[in-house]
Order: C-alpha cells, then structure tokens, then sequence
C-alpha cells in the first residue's frame, strides 16, 4: 500500500558549459537510490533534475566555441541527458531551462510574488564578481584575493541592477535549520550553514544587465535592461518543473504538503540554505523540507570540474566497466558527505574483488549447487545466524537513507555478502551432497543462502538495479546458469 505522503526529490541542475564529469554522476547515482528506496518503501514520489542555461558561464563558454548560446546549451544539455540514461537514473522529469515552455513563465511569476511583498528593489552596486560561481564574493570569503573554489581572476563589476531583501528573512530562516523544519545534513553542513546567517546575512542581486549577459536570459519583469539572476532563475526550476503557479503537480508535491527534498553539493549550499528559502518566504511557499549535501570528487586532494582541467569522463568509465560498477564505485566508495579522491584502481577494485569476487562468485557458487543437486529452495528452516544478519542489514541500510549516509547502507550489505560466504564456506554443501542422509541439511543450508541473496538483490535495488534485477532472475522461479554476472575485464 502506498503512503500517503508524497515526497519531491531533486538534484540540483548543473550548468552547460561543457561535457557532463564524474561530480556531475555522483550527485545523479546518489539523487536516484534515494528516489529509488523511497519508491520501494512505498512512497508517492516524484524525482527531476535537469540542466541549468541561463548563466553568464554560458555565454562566455560559447563565445570560446564560436557558437552561441542556444546552440551550446543544447549541445552540452544533450549530454547530461545522455549521462543521466548512461547511469540509469530515472527521473520522472529533466527540464532544460532555456528551451522548456514552463520555466520563464515560471521565473517571473515567483519574480512578481517577491516585488508584491515587496522585497525586491533598484540600487547602484559595485563589487567582486566571480563568473565562475556566478557569485559577488565579500572581501572575507576571498583566498589571496581570489575565489577559493575558481581559478579565474574576479572581475570588479558596477552596475545598477535589482536586489532582493534577504535580510528581511534572516530571522526566520534561522529558525527554520536551527529547529530542522529546514534539515540539512550532514551535521557539519547544517553548522556551514548557521556559520553564514551568523556572518551576516546580505540583501543580494538577482538581475544583471542585458548588455552584460549578451541578452542572454529571462527578461526581468517590467524592465527589459535586465535579465534575471541566474541563481533566482536557477532556484526557480524546482517549482516550474511542476508546473508553478497553477500545474496539479505543483500542489501535489510542493504547496499541499509531504516532503521536499534537494540533493546539492557542498559548493551551492549558500544558495539552497539561505537564497531559496528567503525567495520562497517572500512568496509564500512551503520552504525545502530536507538538503542532502554531499561531499566533491578530488583528484590529488583538488576538487575535479572542468575550469581546474581535471575532469574525468563518466561515460569511459561505464563503457569500461559497466554502469552498476560505476554506480557501486560512486555510492559505496566515496563518502556521501565528505570529499573523496577518485582513484581509477579502486573502480578496478570495486568490480573485479567486491562485485565480481565476493557478489557474483557467491552467486554462481549457490546457483551450481541448485541446480546441480536439484535442491527444492525452502522458505522455512533456514540458518537462524544468517537470517538475523540480513534483518540487521535491512535496518542498517535504512539508518543510512535517513542519516544520507549510503556508504553505509552498501558497507552493510556487502557484510552480508560476507556472512553468507562464510556460511558456505562454513556449510560445506558439496560435502553435504555425497551423502544422501544429509539431503535436509543441504537444502536447509542451500535455502538459507538462496534466501540471504534474495535479501542482498532487494537491498542492492537502489543501488544496482541492473545487478538486482540478474541476482532476481537467476533466483527465479529456479536458479539457473546463464551468463556470468560480472564478466572478467579484458586487460586493455
């Protein structure tokens, strides 16, 4: 039966400067196992992501291909698309900000919300801008003055353009994380974030002038000199992706109530923590009920992106090893809320010794038996031992989805992995089958471990669902052969 509390999950949607990377993967692979477990839990849910086009990045990125762009964002939005169908994330919706017919009617109408409640005003500004971000930097959040996350130098800009009054917000916006009406985890991101309000908390600019953006953009209402933020644009998508102000979607998933859930990197915590929630009380909406943060993908202790020149490909690595090696590498090896360094040979490590060695091996292992004995799988009498670690490990893995620890949830599963190749090893059921008077203790033994690679595939349908699916398979309704789970990789 399904609950009756429908849940909104999102990744955030990135910019299209250029081709997908591997940071771009791990926030899809994480984003769709929780919309993946949240189904399977039973749960009315609905999960989008999409690409972000309307950003100052954008247009210079075009301008150094010598295309425009429209030309550019449909280019590179491509292939996020590609990427999210490459990793078999399954999105109930993508939105591409510059070409879907819901978002600028969207944009403006939240715009118009924030000008009726009157928190949106005209000044002269003059400050550090780092196109990069997409972000004016204060003196205090410079590295040797520059941007601690960009390399690009900062670019002085003056301008008059439109502000919003965050600052209206601050109280209730702290009020909002401190009681967890607003959670955020990690602990230490909820803290970041409480760090920043207590820094002070800044009315900020949400126009830019539309000589600058090379009339790039959503036009501002009412002032056709400017085009929206690409932040506020940007933020918008996760309420025109449902069709805001009117569609049925919206009041289903984000104005009737349940949860509403982001998954962000650590990087865009400021706009997600304190821009959009101040933009939505201005408008009167239901603020995010839950963000997720999730750690960055480093090489050599460096975050990979593709201004550092240190971005690695996605799409090679699923052709190399395949997607749910890829998917297990992401979600097992590096840690859902801390920064990991990629490491190529772990990729190798996780397929050949984890999926290959410990998973697939016991597979094979129990399903030659079967069929090899010709066993009757049993539901009942199965080893009591290895029947209370698969319920430890279904309560694990649930702790980790809430703590968004999913690391976790697979170290959990794969101790079950190991409880029941130990228990083979332990069992002997070969031996078990050279005497027929112990034909009942090999099927007991048998089913108990048909049972605990049953328990492993629903687990591991977040995670891997092409692996789930093939463990299910073999299992059903008898075991048979087939193909190897996890072929052997060629040495190129």
């Amino acid at each position: 039966m399904t609950i009756q509390k429908p849940i909104f999950v999102t990744s955030a949607i990135p910019y299209v400067n250029a081709e997908p990377h591997l940071g771009h993967a791990l926030e899809l692979v994480q984003s769709d196992a929780i919309a993946r477990y949240q189904r399977g839990v039973g749960h009315d849910l609905r999960f989008t992501s999409g690409t972000n086009d309307n950003g100052l990045k954008n247009v210079r990125a075009a301008e150094r291909s010598g295309t425009t762009p429209t030309e550019l964002v449909l280019r590179y939005g491509a292939g996020f698309r590609r990427l999210a169908e490459a990793l078999h994330v399954e999105h109930d919706d993508f939105i591409h900000t510059a070409s879907d017919s819901r978002h600028a009617p969207a944009v403006q109408a939240l715009w118009r919300r924030c000008v009726e409640s009157g928190d949106v005003y005209e000044k002269f500004y003059r400050g550090l801008y780092c196109v990069g971000c997409e972000h004016f930097l204060r003196e205090s959040e410079l590295a040797f003055g520059k941007c601690p996350v960009h390399p690009e130098p900062l670019e002085l800009l003056e301008e008059r353009n439109w502000f919003f009054r965050l600052s209206r917000y601050e109280q209730p916006i702290l009020q909002a994380i401190r009681s967890n009406r607003l959670q955020i985890r990690p602990l230490a991101s909820k803290n970041e974030a409480l760090e920043f309000i207590a820094s002070g908390v800044e009315d900020f600019s949400i126009s830019r002038s539309l000589a600058r953006a090379k009339g790039w953009g959503i036009p501002v209402p009412g002032d056709d000199s400017q085009v929206v933020y690409v932040w506020f644009d940007a933020l918008a998508n996760y309420l025109s992706v449902l069709g805001y102000p009117s569609g049925s979607q919206f009041g289903h998933y984000w104005q009737d109530g349940g949860e509403r859930w982001h998954v962000i990197g650590k990087d865009i915590l400021r706009f997600h923590a304190l821009y959009w929630p101040g933009i939505l009380l201005s408008a009167g909406l239901p603020l995010p009920t839950a963000l997720f943060v999730h750690g960055l993908i480093t090489s050599n202790g460096k975050k990979i992106g593709k201004s550092l020149g240190n971005a690695v490909d996605p799409f090679r690595l699923v052709a190399r090893y395949g997607v749910d090696a890829v998917r297990y590498y992401l979600l097992a090896h590096l840690h859902s809320t801390k920064d990991s360094d990629f490491r190529e040979d772990l990729v190798r490590t996780a397929y050949g010794s984890e999926l290959a060695g410990k998973l697939g091996n016991l597979l094979q292992r129990v399903c030659a038996l079967v069929e090899r004995h010709e066993v009757a799988i049993a539901t009942t009498n199965l080893d009591a031992s290895l029947c209370e670690v698969g319920e430890r490990t279904q309560r694990a893995v649930q702790r980790a989805f809430d703590e968004f620890a999913l690391h976790d949830a697979l170290r959990a599963i794969f101790e079950l992995v190991a409880a029941a190749n130990r228990f083979i090893d332990g069992s002997a059921p070969w031996q078990l089958a050279k005497a027929p008077e112990d034909a009942p203790a090999l099927a007991a033994c048998l089913s108990s471990l048909v049972h605990a690679l049953r328990v492993t595939a629903c687990l591991l349908r977040p995670f891997l669902p092409a692996t789930a699916r093939e463990i299910e398979a073999r299992l059903e309704p008898r075991p048979h052969l087939g193909a190897q789970l996890f072929p052997a990789l060629s040495s190129g």
